[in-house]
C-alpha cells in the first residue's frame, strides 16, 4: 500500500515523505522524528504498540483509512531501541535535517527536511544502554563461493569494540562454528536462503539470520570495498586470505557502512583463525557442557558463571570467547597456563593489580561510541581514565620478568600516548 503511485499521489507532503522514505528501508521500522518524539505509523506503528506496550492512536486518513501512530520520546528512546532489538527488531532512525523555520521559508506547505542517519541492528549496536559489558556483540557475514569445489567462509566484527575476524568453514561444521562466536546478527546473500543444504542451519538460527542482495557477496569486487574501507592501496599487508573470506569481509564490510550511513566505526585490521587452531565442538555437544549458558539459556548456572572473577568489560569478554574457543595448539595453550601461574604465585601483586583494573573503563567501546559521534564527555573522561589505569598497571609489572603473553600485553601499555594523556586530563573536568 505504502510504495503505490496512488498512495504517494493522495497523500499529505508529510506523510507523503514518510512513505517515500518508509520505501527505501523495508524490513525496519521507522522512527520518524517530529519534535520532541519519533514517531511510527501504519504498520510499523501497530507492531512497535504490540511490542513495546504503548498506546496506538491515529493520525488522519490516508486512502479513507485512519492511520495507526504511537511514537515514543526522543529522550527515552534508547530504552525502547533495546526492547525493540531484544525482540529481533530493527529499526531505521529518521532525523530532521533543518530547523522547521527554515522549511516554512520555502512555503506554508513545505515538509521538514529529514533522512535516516542510522540503521540499529542486533548486530551493529554501540551504546552504552544497549550493549552489556560482559558480552560480544558480533555482525556475522556467511559467504560462499562456487569453484572447483563450494567454499564458505565467515566474516565477524564488532563495531564497538573494532574487532574483525575471518575463517573459513564448511556445511558440516557451519552451525557449530555460528555457536562458537556467537553473533546477534548473520548475513546472507538471498540466493542462500533456500539452498538445501544451508536450509536447516537457517532454521536453527531463526531471525538471527537477514538476508541481503548477493551483490553484497561479490568475491569479484570484494578486495577492492575492503581497501577502500580502509584507506589502502592492497591488502598485501593484511596478510593472505581465500575468495570466500574476502567476500564474507566484504560483505560485513559493506553492511556496516549501509547501516552506520555517513559514519565510518574503526575497525582492526581483519585477523584470519584457522579452523584448526580450536577446538571442533558440535552444536548440541557445547549446549550440553553448559559453557556460558544453561541448557535454559541463563548465564547463572554455566561454567563462566563459577569461574568468572573478573573484574573489567573486556576480561569478562575475553574470558567467555576463551572458554567458547578452545585452543588446540600445544604451545599458546602453555602459554596461557603460564600466566595464569605468574600471578598464582604472587597474591599481593595479584591483588595489586586487580584494584588498579577495577578503575579501568571500556576503553574499546568509548572509543568507537567518539568515531562515530554517539560518544560525549563521558567517553573521553573514560579514555582519559583508562590511560591513567594502563600506566599504574605498566608501573607495577615494569621490570618484572614476565611469561611471553604477559610481556607481549606490556609492550602494548607502553606505546600508549603520553601527550594524549595530558591534553585529556589538562581540558576535562575531574568528575564527569
Amino acid at each position: 500500500m505504502l510504495t503505490s503511485e496512488e498512495s504517494r499521489a493522495t497523500a499529505t507532503p508529510m506523510m507523503e515523505q514518510y512513505i517515500e522514505i518508509k520505501a527505501n528501508n523495508p524490513g525496519s521500522l521507522l522512527f520518524y522524528r517530529m519534535g520532541d518524539f519519533y514517531e511510527l505509523f501504519f504498520e510499523d506503528a501497530v507492531e512497535a504498540s504490540r511490542a513495546l506496550g504503548i498506546t496506538l492512536t491515529k493520525r488522519g486518513q490516508h486512502l479513507g483509512y485512519d492511520i495507526p501512530m504511537c511514537g515514543v520520546p526522543v529522550h527515552a528512546s534508547d530504552d525502547y531501541l533495546q526492547r525493540l532489538i531484544a525482540l529481533g527488531f530493527r529499526v531505521a532512525v529518521c532525523e530532521q535535517q533543518e530547523d522547521p523555520a527554515e522549511a516554512k521559508k520555502r512555503g506554508s506547505k513545505s515538509v521538514v527536511k529529514r533522512g535516516v542517519i542510522r540503521l540499529v541492528t542486533p548486530g551493529t549496536l554501540t551504546e552504552e544502554k544497549l550493549l552489556l559489558p560482559s558480552e560480544t556483540n558480533y555482525l556475522m557475514a556467511l559467504a560462499r563461493v562456487r569453484g572447483g569445489a563450494e567454499e564458505l567462509a565467515l566474516a565477524w566484527i564488532d563495531i564497538s569494540t573494532g574487532v574483525f575476524r575471518l575463517a573459513e568453514t564448511n556445511a558440516t561444521r557451519l552451525l557449530a562454528d555460528i555457536f562458537r562466536i556467537d553473533p546477534r546478527e548473520v548475513i546472507v546473500a538471498d540466493n542462500l536462503m533456500q539452498d538445501p543444504e544451508l536450509k536447516p542451519v537457517f532454521d536453527v538460527l531463526g531471525r538471527v539470520v537477514v538476508p541481503q542482495p548477493a551483490v553484497l557477496f561479490d568475491s569479484a569486487s570484494a578486495e577492492g570495498r575492503i581497501t577502500r574501507y580502509f584507506d589502502v592501496q592492497t591488502l598485501d599487508g593484511f596478510g593472505s586470505f581465500s575468495r570466500p573470506e574476502l567476500a564474507a569481509a566484504a560483505a560485513a564490510v559493506a553492511y556496516v557502512e549501509k547501516t552506520q550511513i555517513s559514519e565510518r566505526p574503526p575497525l582492526g585490521l581483519p585477523e584470519r583463525q584457522s579452523a584448526s587452531s580450536t577446538l571442533f565442538i558440535d552444536a548440541a555437544t557445547r549446549g550440553n557442557l553448559e559453557l556460558v549458558k544453561t541448557l535454559s539459556g541463563d548465564r547463572h548456572g554455566s561454567l563462566l558463571n563459577a569461574i568468572d572473577r573478573t573484574v573489567t568489560g573486556g576480561g569478562a569478554r575475553l574470558m567467555a570467547e576463551r572458554l567458547m574457543s578452545p585452543l588446540t595448539d600445544v604451545e599458546a595453550i602453555a602459554d596461557r597456563q603460564d600466566s595464569v601461574a605468574y600471578f598464582l604465585t604472587d597474591n599481593f601483586l595479584t591483588e595489586r593489580l586487580r584494584e588498579m583494573l577495577k578503575r579501568a573503563p571500556d576503553m574499546p567501546r568509548a572509543l568507537s561510541r567518539l568515531a562515530l559521534d554517539r560518544g560525549g564527555p563521558r567517553d573521553l573522561a573514560a579514555i582519559r581514565q583508562g590511560l591513567a589505569t594502563a600506566s599504574e598497571v605498566g608501573g607495577l609489572l615494569r621490570g618484572a620478568i614476565l611469561p611471553s603473553e604477559l610481556a607481549a600485553s606490556l609492550t602494548d601499555l607502553e606505546m600508549l600516548s603520553p601527550t594524549l594523556d595530558y591534553l585529556l586530563s589538562s581540558m576535562l573536568a575531574e568528575e564527569l
